[in-house]
């Protein structure tokens, strides 16, 4: 038996249990981890309240890092004892140990601690596709970078930077400007204010800038077309705000032949080494000292609601996680 976080409709945080749950051994192609740390992140929140859709009952949280237990049949290139850590691929990661699919865990370097492992992984190999392979940022270019001040923010302005760019980070919160700015923002903006897109325009001078990285969804999407220079591109990965409205293609030709994305990571880490090849850039760069990893919040494990609600009301910065 091992403690676990579980749900059995969705709703709020009251929909979840802290509860005992029989763990088999692994199964052909799986591996058992013992969890050391456990990451919270924003796509939990949507599995609970039913936005993006789970067979119920189920588990929830999808990162964490901890030790091979036991192993599956079938299962090469891991032994016991080994430090691993995984974020896609999986639900299930509220718990003390699960049965992980051993081609979705990656090996965590020696100079990685697994708790900056599991307040890194899924943010930082998000901010990784975002920065390194949607849109390759270059030295010299001026990007917007929404919610600067969060979790996927704080990774991808501190990378942009080391990569040479210029930030436009933004954020809703006045306290958390001088957050950004300690992060590397150049500029920051506040979404609340009206024309925050026209105040894009003034920084680069009219141009608008190549790329805007837009987890908050439907309260940032429209302005931010308009900060986009022409064949500039939206990429939209998250929905903090609510899902975006649906919109008419035109309006991409009608304001420069812009582009509009919906990544997932599942999508850039698809094959074990696509994966590892991932989190082997993130890993180097926190070791590098360019990255660093703010765990600002943790929680006990059977505290998983709270933790929750203060990342739902924004009242986190940085990572959040649990301890088992």
């Amino acid at each position: 038996m091992v403690k676990a976080i579980r749900f059995e409709k969705t709703g709020g945080t009251d929909v979840l249990e802290y509860k005992d749950i029989d763990l088999p051994a692994p199964a052909a192609g799986q591996a058992r981890i013992r969890h050391t740390a456990i990451g919270v992140n924003f796509i939990d929140i949507y599995h609970r309240t039913g936005l993006y859709p789970l067979p119920l009952p189920s588990g929830l949280g999808s990162e964490a890092a901890g030790v091979v237990e036991a192993l599956g049949e079938g299962v090469n290139g891991l032994k016991l004892g080994d430090r691993v850590g995984y974020c896609s691929g999986f639900i299930g990661s509220y718990a003390q140990a699960a049965n992980v699919p051993a081609d979705r865990l990656v090996r965590l370097p020696a100079g990685i601690s697994d708790e900056i492992a599991a307040a890194s992984m899924l943010k930082g190999m998000t901010a990784q596709y975002l920065l390194r392979r949607i849109h390759p940022v270059k030295a010299g270019e001026t990007i917007v970078f929404h919610a600067a001040a969060g979790g996927v923010g704080q990774i991808g302005v501190q990378w942009a930077k080391a990569l040479g760019a210029t930030v436009i980070g933004t954020t809703t919160s006045p306290e958390k400007i001088a957050l950004c700015k300690a992060n590397g923002c150049d500029h920051v903006l506040n979404t609340h204010d009206a024309g925050w897109e026209k105040q894009v325009r003034e920084i680069t001078g009219g141009k608008g800038v190549p790329v805007v990285y837009d987890s908050i969804g439907k309260a940032t999407f429209l302005a931010g077309l308009d900060c986009l220079a022409t064949r500039g591109i939206m990429v939209t990965y998250g929905n903090a705000s609510g899902p975006v409205d649906p919109f008419a293609p035109g309006i991409l030709a009608g304001k420069g032949s812009l582009m509009v994305t919906r990544p997932t990571l599942a999508s850039f880490t698809r094959t074990p080494q696509e994966l590892q090849e991932t989190a082997d850039d993130l890993f180097a760069v926190i070791a590098s000292g360019k990255v660093k990893i703010a765990i600002n919040q943790r929680h006990a494990l059977k505290d998983a609601a709270k933790a929750q609600e203060e990342l739902a009301a924004k009242k986190t910065t940085g990572a959040t996680i649990l301890v088992p």
